[in-house]
């Protein structure tokens, strides 16, 4: 492990809660994605650049493009959680695909109970 990749473990052990499980995590150029059984969190080496309940989230955007890597927006619903940017090289989809169905059924469940709660 070199020092980068320890330093964002760190990062994320550091943010994670009491409990708090990791169930999915993608590496992007600039940061990697974690997904826990409670919310979604981008860190670097350097910093959690976003920590954010599933709830609080509110768009995420995933573009392919031929012969470029993919972009990747998390729009959170909160302006003063700054939304994330980040680029996915073809090596990294797999891992992102992952990550991302991970929050989509977790967006999917919490969409249900607003709907069930407006009835």
């Amino acid at each position: 492990m070199n020092e980068d990749d320890q330093a964002l473990a760190t990062n994320l052990e550091d943010v994670l809660q009491a409990g708090e499980q990791l169930r999915h995590r993608a590496p992007a150029s600039e940061a990697t994605i974690a997904v826990t059984d409670r919310r979604l969190i981008v860190a670097d080496p350097h910093r959690v650049a976003l920590a954010v309940p599933f709830e609080r989230l509110r768009r995420i955007q995933f573009d392919v493009e031929r012969n470029r890597p993919a972009t990747l927006v998390i729009v959170p619903e909160h302006p003063s959680d700054e939304a994330q940017v980040l680029t996915v090289r073809p090596e990294q989809y797999e891992a992102t695909a992952q990550a991302l169905v991970a929050i989509g059924l977790e967006l999917a469940a919490s969409g249900h109970q607003d709907v069930a709660g407006q009835a």
